[in-house]
């Protein structure tokens, strides 16, 4: 056995004894979304909040142009909206991110793109399309989830394939988004237990309890990844 490994074995702590909920099913399995705010949620929209001035000029944003429109305010000239398939009433682009070629380039200033690339099963040819899509300078937030269920919803529909960590995500970026990029992750042990069970922010004794970010439990990451000017 490796000494140090051994080392670290021999200092184990005392045992404790488990009293916390013993049921096997979750209190949801909607993320919480039936209950109040999705934990995940909680730090999609502070990563969002703090960076919010990026989120100006020409925009896209996947599915829908919700979070454009509440953190971009009047910062924002056009608001597109990228889905992958025809039918989506809102949606200004209807494109593959993992076919590249096929997009249109240098067409938004900022790229909005949460909890998207757990559901394509090619990250890096769908992380090229995000740099195509982006004009010279773009920024791209993107989000994905670390500590997480599957999205039974994503997983019958097109594929609930990946959980990612800061290494994997900066690896993935780097590459391609030469302007630099920067990894920040969310969570903690409560926050992953509670978002695990199902729980909501509002079932929760204090919110300030999600803040403290524990690097070992990386329930949300996300990046700030710019194409090179």
């Amino acid at each position: 056995m490796i000494p140090e490994l051994l080392q670290y074995l021999t200092r184990r702590k005392a045992r404790v004894i488990f009293d916390g909920p013993t049921e096997t099913a979750p209190v949801s399995r909607l993320f919480g979304f039936d209950r109040g705010t999705p934990i995940d949620r909680y730090y999609i929209e502070r990563f969002l909040g703090e960076r919010s001035s990026l989120i100006r000029g020409r925009t896209l944003e996947v599915a829908d142009d919700t979070y454009t429109r509440r953190f971009g305010g009047d910062r924002v000239e056009h608001y597109g909206v990228l889905h992958a398939t025809p039918g989506n009433p809102a949606a200004t682009l209807v494109g593959d991110l993992t076919a590249p070629d096929t997009l249109p380039e240098h067409i938004a200033d900022c790229f909005v793109c949460t909890q998207t690339f757990n559901f394509v099963f090619d990250v890096p040819r769908a992380i090229q399309g995000a740099h195509r899509l982006l004009r010279p300078g773009g920024v791209l937030l993107a989000t994905v989830s670390g500590i997480s269920q599957i999205s039974r919803y994503d997983m019958e529909r097109w594929g609930d394939f990946w959980r990612f960590t800061s290494a994997s995500i900066q690896r993935l970026l780097e590459p391609v988004f030469r302007g630099g990029v920067e990894v920040i992750t969310y969570g903690n042990v409560l926050a992953a237990t509670a978002f695990l069970r199902g729980l909501a922010v509002e079932d929760l004794p204090d919110r300030a309890l999600l803040d403290p970010a524990d690097p070992d439990y990386q329930l949300t990451i996300a990046a700030v990844a710019r194409r090179a000017p």
